[in-house]
């Protein structure tokens, strides 16, 4: 079964670079908690209070994940990636939003990444016609 390659335009394009910058920006954000960095400051009495390494790797996996799907997106634009996209986002702003005591300015800024990228990739015109093409 031979997969068709689409052009890759649009709100597409735009949603597969961010899944990439914000799969970057999560998988930074693991190194520096596994590698127990001086930049993170923990709140205490915070309900979702976790273990910082185990936050660590919950991020690095992410974010490679979300790198690669981003990868996926620009190259195909198939309508799977963008499920995957979807559901992708959405699990890493879920992660970003318990993150926010660690980090409250760096989870904040890729909640509203995550944010666009569900946004794009569900308003894109995925629907043109073949003559419009």
């Amino acid at each position: 079964m031979a997969t068709q390659k689409r052009d890759v335009s649009g709100w597409t394009a735009f949603a597969a670079v961010l899944m990439i910058f914000g799969g970057a920006m999560a998988f930074f954000e693991g190194i520096s908690a596994i590698a127990k960095d001086n930049v993170f400051v923990t709140t205490q009495n915070y309900v979702f209070s976790f273990n910082l390494t185990g936050w660590g790797w919950i991020h690095l996996i992410l974010g490679i994940v979300i790198l690669l799907a981003g990868v996926a997106l620009l190259s195909t634009g198939a309508m799977w990636a963008r499920i995957i996209g979807v559901i992708l986002a959405g699990l890493g702003a879920l992660a970003n939003f318990l993150w926010i005591p660690h980090y409250p300015f760096w989870a904040i800024v890729l909640i509203a990444i995550d944010i666009f990228i569900i946004w794009a990739l569900c308003t894109d015109n995925h629907h043109r016609t073949a003559a419009a093409r």
